[in-house]
């Protein structure tokens, strides 16, 4: 799994809109609570504009707020915005992945594998996200002790 710096931030920016609403934040808000570069939140704001999941308002009250309830908005939709495909397989959709011989059952694998993804990521919202509170399904996978490790090398036996 690989979250580029710009789904990141998409996503820190959208649940800190949502811990604000209803109100309005100004870009610089956003971008100094979360650490975000502010030229690089510009144009991620502008995507989220984009896709409907973001409003802004000019004049001295103005700022971005969100365009629906936080709790209509999943993680994986406003990845989605930033990356289009959740998963895939050198620019491919893992369905569409044909390997040959003894490897041609990796595809599989691949699918199997995106959609745990996207349970995971369609089944958690933003309000979720800024209540503190998964839903079971992945709070169950959060509970796992080794969720926590990383499998840089084999596991030792």
């Amino acid at each position: 799994m690989r979250i580029n710096a710009r789904v990141d931030y998409a996503v820190r920016a959208v649940v800190e809109l949502a811990a604000a609403a209803p109100g309005s934040l100004t870009a610089e808000r956003i971008a100094t609570a979360q650490d975000i570069p502010s030229r690089f939140l510009q144009a991620i704001l502008a995507d989220l504009q984009h896709a409907r999941l973001v409003t802004s308002q000019r004049g001295r009250d103005g700022g971005y707020r969100l365009a629906l309830p936080a709790s209509e908005i999943s993680i994986a939709r406003v990845m989605r915005v930033e990356q289009g495909f959740l998963a895939e397989v050198h620019g491919q959709r893992p369905e569409d992945v044909v390997y040959p011989g003894a490897a041609a059952g990796l595809a599989g694998v691949w699918v199997a594998a995106r959609e745990a993804y996207r349970r995971v990521l369609e089944g958690v919202t933003v309000a979720d996200v800024v209540a503190g509170q998964l839903p079971p399904h992945a709070a169950e996978l959060v509970a796992i002790d080794d969720a926590w490790r990383s499998f840089s090398a084999p596991p030792e036996e």
